[in-house]
Formats: structure tokens, sequence, C-alpha cells
């Protein structure tokens, strides 16, 4: 399907959409290796990012909110991942997929792990706190209670903080799901990559 925004140039940007592009390629994302492509070739940001352009009051601070939720919490490298993925499953979210794979990957997941995650139910985390995790974040993706005993589990387990950065962390992606959804955004084309035979990154769409 065609995207419904007009992806935006630099050369496009007036001087508020040129901070929030500042912001999201010269902060926390552009540091360290890339391991999905947040600008293509012509300098128009891919995925949700592009939107955040279009509605910059909006975009500044939620684009903040995600560099917040991806570098700033104290959530493992795992667990933060598990659960965007388990969003970007809940959600049919190929662009998160396609973002979060290689990252998620990066944090430790297996291609088989990351396979499972493709289903919500089939994957089931030796850890601990990875599982308790995902079981508090399947119950928000399906709109269902945390009942208390899963809850005071997971608060003695994971602490208040970081189910409060769990819950956010949530919520963001599928904010983002849902504008993607909405402007029919997916993942870029062509997503496979040089000597990437072996991934388990196939969606090109959401």
């Amino acid at each position: 399907m065609t995207e419904r925004l007009r992806r935006l140039r630099p050369s496009d940007l007036d001087e508020d959409q040129r901070a929030v592009y500042r912001s999201i390629t010269g902060g926390a994302r552009a540091v360290g290796p890339q391991l999905f492509e947040l600008v293509d070739g012509e300098g128009c940001l891919n995925g949700p990012f592009n939107a955040m352009l279009v509605a910059p009051r909006v975009g500044e601070p939620l684009q903040a909110l995600g560099a917040a939720v991806r570098y700033a919490t104290s959530l493992s490298g795992r667990i933060r991942e598990i659960a965007i993925l388990a969003v970007a499953t809940a959600t049919g979210s190929g662009f998160e997929r396609y973002a979060h794979e290689p990252i998620g990957r990066a944090a430790g997941l297996t291609d088989g792990e990351l396979r499972a995650l493709r289903e919500l139910g089939a994957f089931m985390p030796d850890d601990p706190a990875e599982a308790l995790a995902l079981e508090v974040v399947v119950a928000l993706l399906g709109g269902r209670d945390v009942d208390d005993e899963t809850y005071a589990r997971a608060r003695g387990l994971l602490g208040e903080v970081a189910l409060v950065e769990l819950s956010v962390l949530v919520g963001y992606y599928q904010a983002l799901a849902t504008t993607m959804r909405l402007f029919r955004i997916g993942a870029p084309r062509p997503a496979a990559r040089a000597g990437d035979e072996d991934a388990v990154i196939t969606e090109q769409s959401e």
C-alpha cells in the first residue's frame, strides 16, 4: 500500500520541523552503529519519524519520549526489545519489527527468540524477570487488567520504577503503531541488507 503522508526532504522543512529533524538525526538515535535505516537516500526520515515532522509541536515531545524509553530507563536491553517486539506483533507493525529485530539481536535475543516473538504466547523466556515483564506487557496489549497477584510479583521482582517505564514504553510504541497504521507507513523497501541472508527480517510493509 502507498504511504499517505508525503515524505519531507530536509529542503522542505520549516524552522520547527528542522528542529525536530535535528533532534531525531543528531540525538541518541544517531550514536553508535546504525541497525536500521533512519534516513533514506534523499534525507527523508523513515517510519513514524516523518509523521513527527508533519506535526512538529507533537513530534518534538514524542521523539523525546521515544529517546527516553529507548536510552534512559532501568530496563535491560532484552526486556526493552522483548516488549517492543511484542507491541509490533500485537499491532501488526512491520516497521517496528523491521527496526527492532536487529536491535533485539544486538541486545542478545537469538534468531529463534526473535521468530518466537512474532507470535504472542510462543516465546517463553527462561529468565524470571523477562518472563514476568512479558506477562505484564501481553496483559496490557490485550486490554486486560494485570491482576493483583501478577502485579505483586512484578513489583517485587522488577520494582515500581521499571513497571512505570515498561507501561510508558508499551504506550509509546502503541502510539507509533497507530500513527503508522493510519498513514500506511511500513518498513523501507528494500528491507534486505547485504550479507544478511539469514536475518529474521522478511516483512516489507506494515
